[in-house]
């Protein structure tokens, strides 16, 4: 029978049967009964081919058997598998098990009768952590803990929010709830909790999780799904959050949803992970992020019932009048509380035992130990300063921010309805500055007033400042108070001094790092601007600034989109575009840019959306989508009237290095001197030495080394005295790449190690690996195998977590040659393969020639003169095309 019903329950069944089976073999496995298992465990793997813990009890038995050789290969195949359908490498556990082997590991071939200890007692207990590649396993340091044989270190997330030291009552709830939350076997527990605004869902589930963790040991996941305010998260955006907290990166995360959670799915099935989702709209915003592994379990809180999702219910109500009493005693102390017991009595009636509003007036009282309770007391029994739009569950909490907010002087009042118009959770100083038009001590000054009555929260303490929240029921009331309060007029001049400050310090931190080369400045559209002293003190360090703020200023930018502010959000998009880069954020380069362009469009906007496709298509050149960047660079160069010389040459720039990708020699050649006589106009520095090392890329690339050892030399000259870093260590890498087409390793080595010192030092981990990899592979050609191995293998990592494919090749490339020097040609043909397979996706002639040289010289040694002529022979028709 074929309905939803039925397929879940037929699921349900294939998971709890596979589960029984894995533990049988585990069982079966320390019986010493490995020489009878392996057609069984041959087939399974076949059936699972992406489950790691079968994987690594048919690699165990094969191992046991004395087929060590077969066992190696099953790991191979598995470990391709997983690079090639999930973008991803064995967990380290599985890594463990296969350098046991390589290393010959007594204990994995110990005593095999049921007895024994060594490997045939504790192999399967190994074997059981298979399913937990992020746990703290994997190669060991000298204490023996575990480590990752790349990194040094293991990626287990922990994304729950500090616990609460303040959490009083709910024994009852608490256990009940570990108890529907105990796995049973027959599937992954999601228990809802449900109660009003303001009853305490959101720490109860952090403390539930907090108290749960050690049954989760591959880590908990967290996300604040903000299902009831203007602005909720959508699983497109929380699963990109998880996948990388799961440890995909980069440009590996799938684009689209469905891939999101097809690769989310797939990373929990064999792991024990407990998912926090907190403050859910419906059924529809956590379906996708349910785990589906049978050790896994979630919690999701909501204001609604949300009847049609299948999960354990936890309805949560409001505190009976001694645990709210026991609240409030904790929060003033009991000698205070002690003395006037009718009033505490009466402050906890009141709130009607709701737990945010106790913490309210709590807190109001707590900063003012001066106050007598009875004071606070008679304030919240007046119904007349209730609100009535909330239901009656919502009352108490409305009347307590309504008795602190008219508490407050007018300057904290008119603070608290501004901050309610900022999107996002969290914010910094500045940006209540802006809605506020005052700099940002005066704004911190108002934010302490805000923070001392518990209506604003401090979030967190980062390297660039402290991080203010809002809770949700406050924001609610702020922005009522806004529709009250505030004109319309002055709503959108204070949303536009944000998107104005925020424009202004994203292109200023941009300028800061000075690794561009576009020419697209946007500060003559930031309508408002923090004080040259504040821009300053908050841009200290722009990377760490831009990485604490990324997720606002997007918010912002959208924010900014919905209300037809297209030019200025499509300058905020485009001023981001560096910030991007360096950080990695591909993803939301993409989506953001594409946003705005259609924004762009769509009002007739030619200016920013040529700005906007000359960006897309430098993150397209990037991700190599040639035909792609292509598109952008020419639509960026169509629609550019009216642009400057600056604009125009890093467009040109741009659209020449991908025709040098693409082997297209001339076309690049003629782009590239357009592009540089255009920087030499403008007196663009960077675009100048971008479009001068592209020339002498192309003439290296056509075996003119001396001409192209001319320009690079230039270029490091004029780079080193504009102070432009990013031109130093691309001239660097290609000096590099010179000495090393003349045979002359130990200049190209030092080369590569000092362009490496400087993209490091700017925070640039994806050209620091550009260096890393050449470096590698000269080190290897010195005869420095084991620290030139090393650092490619460290290359061929970080390429596939960025998603860069070029680079992914190039890395395999110099691994083949390493596996040719060292006499493996078996190994130097599969690295080949990969080189010349990925170079040919995505269309690079030039070194796909290169490979298919590479791949001709393994073929010749492995004895198939007639593959090695065919590859030879590929060759030779490129270079000649």
């Amino acid at each position: 029978m074929d309905t939803p019903w039925f397929n879940a329950q037929r699921q349900l069944l294939d998971s709890e049967r596979l589960a029984a089976q894995l533990e049988l073999v585990d069982v079966r496995l320390r019986l010493a009964h490995h020489d009878r298992m392996v057609s069984e465990l041959t087939a399974r793997a076949e059936a699972h081919p992406l489950d790691e813990r079968v994987i690594g009890q048919l690699v165990l038995a094969l191992c046991r058997c004395g087929r060590q050789a077969e066992a190696l290969e099953e790991y191979e195949r598995a470990r391709r598998r997983l690079a090639d359908e999930l973008g991803v490498d064995p967990g380290v556990a599985l890594q463990r098990l296969y350098a046991r082997i390589l290393a010959g590991d007594p204990d994995l071939f110990g005593a095999r009768d049921p007895g024994a200890t060594g490997a045939a007692a504790h192999g399967p207990a190994q074997l059981a952590r298979l399913d937990a590649p992020y746990a703290d396993e994997g190669a060991e340091d000298a204490s023996g803990a575990a480590v990752n044989p790349m990194t040094g270190r293991q990626l287990v997330p922990r994304l729950l929010p500090a616990d609460l030291t303040l959490f009083v009552g709910r024994d009852a709830e608490l256990d009940e709830a570990c108890r529907l939350l105990a796995a049973d076997g027959r599937g992954s527990p999601t228990l809802l909790v449900t109660g009003p605004a303001g009853v305490g869902k959101t720490a109860f589930a952090v403390h539930v999780g907090h108290r749960l963790a050690a049954r989760f040991p591959d880590g908990q996941l967290h996300a604040d799904l903000r299902g009831f305010g203007d602005e909720p998260a959508d699983p497109y955006t929380v699963l990109g959050a998880f996948l990388r907290a799961l440890g995909v990166r980069g440009g590996t995360v799938p684009a689209e949803l469905t891939g999101r959670v097809h690769l989310y799915r797939s990373l929990l099935a064999q792991r024990q992970v407990l998912v926090v989702l907190d403050n859910a709209a419906g059924a529809e915003q956590v379906r996708d992020l349910l785990p589906s592994g049978v050790r896994c379990a979630a919690v999701v809180t909501s204001r609604t019932t949300m009847a049609e999702l299948g999960c354990r219910r936890l309805p949560l109500d409001v505190l009976d009048p001694a645990t709210g009493l026991a609240l409030l005693r904790e929060m003033l102390g009991p000698d205070r509380t002690d003395a006037e017991p009718d009033s505490a009595r009466s402050i906890v009636e009141t709130c009607g035992g709701l737990p945010l509003a106790v913490w309210v007036a709590g807190a109001r009282l707590a900063a003012r130990p001066h106050w007598p309770l009875a004071h606070v007391a008679r304030a919240l029994a007046d119904e007349e300063r209730k609100l009535d739009e909330l239901a009656v569950g919502n009352i108490a909490v409305r009347a307590s921010l309504e008795l602190t907010y008219q508490g407050m002087a007018a300057p904290a009042r008119h603070a608290l309805r501004m901050l309610a118009l900022l999107p996002g959770p969290d914010f910094a100083a500045w940006t209540p500055a802006a809605l506020l038009d005052v700099d940002v001590p005066a704004a911190e000054a108002v934010l302490d007033d805000l923070v001392e009555v518990h209506l604003v929260q401090i979030g967190s303490v980062r390297a660039t400042g402290i991080r203010y929240q809002l809770h949700d029921l406050v924001r609610l009331f702020g922005r009522e108070r806004v529709d009250r309060a505030v004109h319309r007029h002055d709503r959108t001049a204070a949303l536009s001094r944000l998107l104005g400050a925020s424009l202004h310090l994203a292109d200023l931190a941009a300028h800061t790092l000075s690794v561009d080369f576009q020419g697209i400045s946007q500060s003559e559209l930031a309508s408002w601007r923090v004080s040259s002293a504040d821009a300053g003190h908050l841009l200290a360090d722009p990377l760490a600034w831009f990485t604490d703020e990324r997720q606002f200023l997007i918010d912002v930018a959208e924010q900014a989109l919905e209300w037809t502010q297209a030019a200025p959000a499509a300058a905020l998009a485009t001023a981001l575009t560096t910030l991007f880069q360096v950080g990695g954020h591909f993803d939301d380069w993409e989506r953001l840019q594409n946003r705005a362009l259609k924004a762009a469009l769509s009002s007739g906007d030619r200016h920013s959306a040529a700005k906007l496709h000359r960006c897309l298509g430098e993150l397209t050149t990037i991700l190599d989508r040639y035909p792609e960047a292509l598109n952008h660079f020419d639509q960026a160069l169509l629609l550019a009237d009216g642009q400057g010389p600056a604009y125009l040459a890093g467009a040109t720039a741009g659209l020449a290095y991908v025709h040098r990708l693409l082997g297209q020699y001339s076309s690049a050649v003629v782009h590239f001197e357009e592009a540089a006589e255009l920087a030499r106009q403008a007196g663009n520095v960077n675009c100048l030495v971008y479009a001068t090392n592209g020339l002498g890329v192309i003439d290296l690339e056509q075996g003119h080394v001396e001409a192209a050892v001319e320009r690079f030399t230039e270029c490091l000259r004029v780079s080193r005295v504009a102070g432009y870093r990013p031109g130093e260590a691309q001239a660097l890498r290609c000096l590099g790449q010179s000495h090393r087409a003349l045979g002359a390793h130990p200049a190209a080595a030092d080369a590569y190690r000092q362009a490496l010192a400087i993209s490091a030092d700017l925070g640039d981990r994806l050209t620091a690996t550009h260096a890393a990899c050449w470096l590698g592979d000269v080190l290897v050609r010195q005869g420095e195998h084991r620290e030139g191995r090393r650092l490619l293998a460290q290359s061929l990592w970080t390429y596939r977590e960025f998603g860069n494919l070029w680079g992914e090749a190039a890395t395999l490339y110099a691994l083949a040659e390493a596996r040719l020097a060292a006499g493996r040609p078996a190994l130097a043909l599969r690295r080949a393969e990969a080189a010349v397979r990925l170079w040919r996706q995505v269309g690079s002639h030039t070194w796909l020639a290169v490979a298919l040289d590479t791949l001709a010289a393994a073929h010749t040694r492995a004895g198939d003169d007639a593959a090695a002529t065919r590859a030879r022979d590929e060759a030779e028709k490129l270079r000649k095309a």
